[in-house]
């Protein structure tokens, strides 16, 4: 899969979805463009979530921090 920024990841996922949508793909090409979708999901799972632990992270940092002063 290529490398992605979740910005171009989204953008991708909306393009993928109109393609599916419009139903001018034959069924092994829809199936391709829903398995790269799939993995582009999984993509964006990921980067959320290790956005969300980093920024639990530096929250707690900042709170021990605090609270040494």
């Amino acid at each position: 899969m290529e490398m992605y920024t979740l910005d171009t990841a989204m953008l991708r996922l909306k393009e993928i979805s109109e393609a599916l949508e419009s139903g001018e793909y034959d069924l092994e090409m829809s199936m391709k463009l829903y398995e790269e979708g799939i993995k582009i999901v999984a993509f964006c799972n990921k980067t959320l979530s290790d956005a969300k632990e980093k920024i639990k992270e530096l929250s707690e940092l900042t709170a021990e921090d605090y609270n040494n002063e």
